[in-house]
């Protein structure tokens, strides 16, 4: 699928469709956790530009996070697209992925509950690096 985005992204769709589906889905969480950050910040902003409607500082915080917000459901977008091609489903009520909690069968590992406690985990994401 040939996706010309608005905003510069940091992937393709024909990129995105190439990771696997728990990273898409994962990512698709974390960009909508930060988009409510966003405008829960761009209402206090508007609240300050009332009450300043000169505030310089605080225009040019709303219009930037106003790009932000744009350029991240753009993001979305992509990565919903791309599962898609994955022939992965959407859900109309929420625009989120549909995915089963349960990995496939060849995915699954059966770790011993003492060895478990020993796992390392790998360190956190701050998104999708390509």
């Amino acid at each position: 699928m040939e996706y010309t985005p608005r905003y510069p992204q940091p992937f393709t769709v024909a990129q995105a469709a190439q990771l696997d589906v728990p990273v898409i889905t994962e990512e698709i969480s974390r960009i909508e956790n930060s988009l409510d950050h966003l405008k829960r910040t761009q209402v206090d902003l508007e609240e300050a530009l009332k009450e300043d409607p000169d505030d310089t500082d605080f225009r040019k915080a709303h219009e930037e996070n106003e790009d932000v917000i744009g350029s991240q459901k753009e993001r979305i977008s992509m990565l919903q697209m791309a599962l898609a091609e994955k022939g992965i489903p959407t859900s109309s009520h929420y625009d989120s992925p549909v995915v089963s909690s349960e990995p496939p069968v060849a995915s699954r590992v059966t770790v011993p509950e003492t060895r478990a406690a020993d796992a390392e985990l790998p360190p956190a994401s701050e998104g999708i690096d390509l």
